[in-house]
């Protein structure tokens, strides 16, 4: 999923995205409570019709971002106090609240309010914050189940950080929940990577097949594969945008540091496998120039390119799978550097 924070998709119109076969985004409710507000956008229709998207939508709870900005808020058992990071105005947000704000957006799927456990922390303390994200995952439950019609499904976080023990113990007691999905939440928060996927395996192991399996905030197009292998379902992900913003580039034989002199006079696209519209038609060498010069039409064409390239991956591990060969393109990409 494209992440469209703020229900957009930084640097692409959404006709853009649907020619892409983007089918769903994430949009998140902590910046769309804060600004322009979500009973504006209820009153307005829904965030679908808000931001002209007929399209799945999938609303972050903002506990990340809440965990983001830990210096602007205080957690207690009722919920979380908070400062904006806009205005410095005060707020609170609970497991109901915000349930409540996402139902008004009228989110396809909606997540539970949890805390995201920082890393590194001790396994009491991520002990402590586990069972508290439980304890709120039944109030968001609850809420949602107190609604007579709701709009999509509802998914509970696993956290426990980084250890597996206390992440089965946060599975089974989503699974009692009556969720209908599950997500992998408080990863790529400062881990070292080989311990995020070790995390993740032992994770995947306890969560069940028929409900969907999505893990949240990761990763490189390298780490999406390694996960679906593993059993994974469903990913977000900011760095294709914030990377083509930044110029950095996803191919099919790996990265590209757009600025890097090299590129000055090389007319090649950045990826010849590449079906986007960047790739069509403009060199490396142009592209360059843009990023140097600081030109808008750097962010949007970059980002044309990161955001094909992720879908069209995801796209391609489908393929693999229905033809029984993902193991084989796994085992190619393992031999090339990321």
């Amino acid at each position: 999923m494209p992440v469209g924070t703020a229900a957009t998709v930084k640097a692409l119109p959404h006709e853009w995205l649907e020619a892409m076969n983007c089918g769903i985004v994430l949009a998140n409710t902590y910046h769309l409570y804060l600004r322009p507000g979500h009973e504006g956008i209820a009153k307005l229709g829904g965030l679908h019709r808000f931001m002209s998207w007929d399209h799945g939508i999938l609303t972050d709870s903002g506990g990340f971002q809440v965990f983001s900005h830990r210096e602007l808020r205080r957690i207690s058992e009722e919920g979380v106090h908070f400062k904006s990071h806009l205005d410095g105005s005060r707020h609170f947000l609970s497991p109901e609240k915000s349930i409540e704000i996402q139902l008004a957006l009228g989110s396809d799927i909606v997540m539970a309010f949890d805390e995201c456990t920082p890393y590194p922390c001790s396994r009491a303390d991520a002990e402590k914050s586990m069972l508290l994200s439980m304890r709120w995952a039944a109030r968001c439950a609850e809420r949602w189940g107190s609604e007579a019609v709701v709009p999509g499904g509802i998914f509970g976080i696993i956290q426990g950080g980084v250890f597996p023990e206390l992440r089965r113990t946060s599975t089974d007691a989503l699974l009692g929940t009556g969720f209908d999905g599950l997500a992998i939440g408080g990863l790529s928060v400062g881990e070292p990577k080989d311990v995020m996927m070790e995390v993740i395996a032992a994770t995947i192991l306890g969560m069940p097949e028929d409900r969907p399996r999505y893990l949240m905030g990761v990763g490189t197009p390298e780490d999406l594969l390694r996960c679906v292998a593993l059993g994974v379902d469903m990913f977000d992900c900011v760095l294709p945008t914030r990377n083509a913003r930044n110029g950095c580039l996803f191919t099919s034989e790996g990265r590209i540091l757009i600025k890097n002199a090299a590129y000055a006079l090389d007319e090649r696209p950045l990826d010849a496998n590449c079906p986007c519209l960047t790739c069509r038609r403009y060199s490396r060498a142009y592209l360059r120039h843009l990023f140097m010069a600081g030109e808008y039409l750097s962010a949007i064409l970059n980002t044309v390119h990161n955001v094909t390239f992720y879908l069209d991956t995801m796209s391609k591990i489908r393929d693999f799978i229905r033809s029984d060969s993902l193991g084989k393109w796994l085992e190619s990409l393992e031999k090339r550097p990321e």
